[in-house]
């Protein structure tokens, strides 16, 4: 077993990797005075990982769209009971999400900290599927799609993707459609399971008032070798344009809503996290709300307090995504479109760029200070690549030639899509 410490000198800060023999990651983070603890127990696993093989195949498999989101719902049920009945009789408060690369069991509790550890790693690890079970949760995540399809603000933005994305599945919706899921079966739940929930593909990170020691002993408990099966996930090549550079449709909203999505090449590993880091940094100078553009744009009433910017990224995707209410769409992403052709043409204005950057590092460190915050990180850089005390490196190194660079870089006007949700004409 080998354990590897973590350190920030920048910080002080420390967290302990431990490789345990199962085949399985594990990060714990001791936090004094803290009374309560937060567990993530995660596999790299989600909606886009629909084409993979194992050594045990000769080629690659496509599975239907949705598969990973149901495989969460249905992992909290056995044959005698749900997990939810047994996480209740310790006090801990569970829950588990899906995102595009991930799925993540996790756990909350001040009290009954490792017997509430010991259900977290077992139910994730007794998978039971029937006939019977599986369609009727295709009948409940049918209800939750059509809900999500209802959604203005959800068909906003996979609006958004489908323009911008030909081929990668993070085009669609992480639940999949109604017509896909009505194609799950028990063996294929079995075969996705089998090939994802390896211990080799999963790690365990924990964070709050812990004893790692007591934490090793109970992953020796409940956790027995498992061979690697040399997984390999794929997507189908994806061209550097888009789709489509605009889509509107109509729905029940008063004011229309858009998302405006800038294409670009992904990265991974630290690379990537350096390019997300710099480019959330870039957004907030050009269009966050201290900057000319967003004061320019809400003095004259195109946009209002609902506009954003984020960096939507992850295993062979990277859209920069600006969007929110606005009675002209067309117009703001115009005066975006020229904001961006006129910093790349005579430079960015860095007048708050020291400002911007303390508050982006001032809000890493203050995550040092929340269980679920350092937990979540730990179990996020470790399935991309990177150490957990990356981020915090990349922010206090950004300069502003790095942002200037990456805006050469990184935003093509031509390569970008705006999704329009517009009202219904009564």
């Amino acid at each position: 077993m080998n354990k590897k410490i973590f350190e920030n000198k920048r910080t002080n800060e420390t967290c302990i990797k431990i490789e345990h023999p199962s085949g399985l990651d594990i990060y714990v983070k001791p936090m004094e005075n803290y009374a309560s603890a937060y567990a993530l127990f995660g596999t790299k696993y989600g909606s886009i990982n629909n084409r993979f093989k194992t050594d045990d195949e000769a080629d690659f498999i496509t599975v239907p769209d949705g598969i990973a989101h149901y495989l969460e719902h249905k992992l909290f049920e056995n044959e005698d009971c749900d997990a939810f009945a047994r996480f209740a009789k310790t006090g801990a408060s569970a829950n588990a999400y899906t995102s595009f690369d991930r799925t993540c069991y996790l756990f909350s509790a001040a009290d009954n900290i490792y017997e509430s550890l010991e259900i977290l790693l077992d139910f994730v690890q007794a998978p039971y599927f029937t006939a019977e079970t599986v369609a009727k949760e295709q009948g409940i995540i049918g209800q939750e799609i059509r809900m999500y399809n209802d959604d203005p603000t959800w068909a906003v933005v996979f609006n958004m993707l489908k323009s911008v994305y030909h081929n990668h599945p993070v085009r669609i919706d992480i639940a999949g459609t109604v017509e896909s899921i009505a194609e799950i079966t028990p063996e294929l739940l079995y075969k996705c399971y089998n090939a994802f929930y390896n211990l080799n593909n999963m790690v365990l990170s924990i964070a709050g008032n812990v004893d790692p020691e007591r934490v090793i002993e109970i992953c020796d408990k409940i956790l027995k070798p498992t061979p690697d099966k040399g997984l390999k996930s794929e997507a189908l090549p994806e061209p550097l344009d888009v789709v489509q550079k605009e889509i509107e449709v109509t729905s029940e909203v008063s004011i229309p809503l858009f998302n405006i999505g800038f294409k670009a090449v992904p990265e991974e590993g630290v690379k990537g996290l350096k390019a997300e880091t710099e480019t959330n940094l870039l957004l907030s100078l050009l269009a966050g709300p201290t900057s000319t553009l967003f004061e320019s744009l809400y003095a004259e009433g195109l946009i209002n307090s609902t506009f954003s910017t984020e960096v939507f990224s992850g295993p062979g995707y990277f859209t920069s995504i600006m969007g929110g209410e606005s009675r002209n769409p067309k117009e703001v992403q115009k005066r975006i479109n020229a904001a961006i052709n006129d910093a790349q043409q005579n430079g960015m204005d860095m007048t708050e760029f020291e400002s911007v950057k303390k508050a982006f590092y001032g809000g890493l460190i203050r995550d040092l200070n929340k269980a679920e915050s350092y937990a979540s990180n730990m179990i996020v850089s470790a399935f991309d690549g990177v150490s957990p005390y990356d981020a915090i490196e990349i922010i206090a190194q950004i300069t502003p030639a790095d942002i200037e660079a990456r805006l050469k870089r990184q935003f093509d006007t031509e390569k970008s899509a705006i999704s329009i949700v517009n009202p219904k004409v009564k």
